[in-house]
């Protein structure tokens, strides 16, 4: 392909000849280059099936075959070619908001929903890839799965759809660069991860959690929470909602990440402040020691939470519009 990565060529070339030569001479280089070769022919493979991305009548099964390829082996090599090829991110892009219509009234079908989330995993594969993911932010592409997170169907298929789309702004804040914090936060992410916190399965919970929790550990999502009192309560009551409903289905790992929201919230003065009033109860006492147990870094995460927010006085409510200095006063009163 004219767009394939000069790297994938070269490999190509010397596994193909490399392997050949020093077959007889070298028992390890025949293998080397057996296993070369191989790779060779799952990247034409793919090469094929990126090309079929633009024929509708074989679409389909290309994205079912690809979205099975990035889990394995050739993942670093397939988000450059699929970038770079003529035509396949407008293909994928087609296949998301075709399914727009569906969304509401929600009559989306598990063949669709099956779909367009193998699309989205191709998504994800690019969101993931270093040399393509500035250029994926650039191009404004998260915001064509916003309509996806703000869907409030428990359905599987529309709850199998958020959490593909979770997983591809995950996969953007993995990385911990400031570039793709300061991007999400000027859009509604932050709104639609609360929602879905409040509404999702356990999974898809735990993933947004975590991209909330990313976006606090970096300073300028800190200071974008804490800016006003507005945001901090927004977060806060729903981080509280949901440990009130961990203490009746216990889920150590959504807890973890709870925890460690509350304790990024907790490096910030003001908010520490209002934590010392507004942290639940629960977190305090032994209701979570079970299912901690097992988790050390997390047991020493609440540790750290509640040596940070410790402080005598009268406990006030979690309430929405209330300012930190609001909170402060109540204690002093």
């Amino acid at each position: 392909m004219a767009n394939l990565p000069q790297s994938l060529s070269m490999n190509a070339a010397a596994a193909a000849f490399g392997g050949q030569g020093q077959s007889s001479a070298n028992p390890a280089a025949a293998v080397g280059g057996a296993q070369g070769g191989n790779k060779d022919r799952k990247m034409q493979s793919a090469e094929q099936l990126v090309l079929d991305l633009s024929n509708p009548e074989l679409r389909e099964n290309a994205l079912l075959e690809l979205s099975k390829l990035q889990k394995r082996e050739l993942f670093q090599d397939l988000a450059p070619l699929l970038w770079n090829s003529f035509g396949t991110i407008a293909a994928l892009l087609q296949e998301i908001v075709s399914i727009y219509p569906v969304l509401s009234p929600p009559t989306l079908t598990p063949t669709q929903s099956n779909r367009v989330c193998n699309a989205l995993a191709l998504l994800q594969c690019v969101a993931s890839h270093a040399d393509t993911r500035m250029l994926f932010l650039k191009a404004q592409m998260p915001l064509y799965l916003y309509p996806f997170l703000n869907t409030t169907s428990k359905s599987r298929p529309f709850e199998y759809l958020r959490l593909t789309s979770l997983g591809v702004i995950g996969a953007l804040v993995k990385v911990d660069d400031t570039e793709v914090i300061s991007f999400l936060l000027s859009t509604e992410i932050i709104p639609l991860c609360l929602r879905t916190m409040e509404m999702g399965s356990e999974l898809s919970k735990t993933v947004a959690t975590f991209i909330v929790q990313k976006i606090l550990l970096d300073d300028v999502g800190l200071d974008y929470i804490c800016t006003t009192a507005e945001r901090f309560f927004a977060v806060g009551r729903v981080l509280g909602n949901m440990v009130e409903s961990l203490a009746e289905q216990p889920s150590s790992r959504l807890l973890k990440h709870i925890i460690r929201c509350y304790l990024r919230l907790s490096d910030n003065s003001r908010a520490c402040d209002a934590l010392r009033s507004c942290l639940p109860d629960i977190l305090r006492d032994a209701t979570f020691s079970s299912c901690l147990r097992e988790d050390p870094t997390a047991r020493r995460w609440l540790q750290q939470l509640l040596l940070n927010v410790q402080v005598q006085g009268p406990r006030v409510p979690l309430q929405a519009g209330a300012g930190f200095d609001h909170m402060l006063a109540s204690q002093l009163n």
